[in-house]
């Protein structure tokens, strides 16, 4: 018993568990409001709880902003590109 017990206080039970719910995709972050608020009707249904709810509402912040960063990269390259194109082709030379 006191085995038990030392045990329990260095690996506590998981007082978590393991849902099964369903996420719209995210792909933008437009998409976030479609995510939160299948997270607020699964709550309002009794599917998951309010603290699984704002465990997931953090796990999709955390995708929407990787998506953003995604996408100001892929701006940034395009941005990069157009200006090599407008620099290579717009050369001029200088007779001074």
């Amino acid at each position: 018993m006191a085995m038990r017990l030392c045990l329990d206080r260095l690996c506590p039970p998981r007082k978590d568990r393991t849902i099964t719910f369903t996420l719209p995709e995210i792909e933008t972050a437009a998409d976030l409001t479609k995510a939160t608020r299948a997270l607020m009707q699964g709550v309002a249904d009794g599917e998951i709880t309010p603290a699984e709810a704002a465990e997931l509402s953090k796990l999709v912040e955390a995708h929407v902003k990787a998506v953003e960063v995604r996408d100001v990269a892929a701006r940034l390259i395009a941005l990069e590109q157009a200006a090599e194109q407008t620099s290579a082709g717009g050369r001029r030379q200088w007779h001074g």
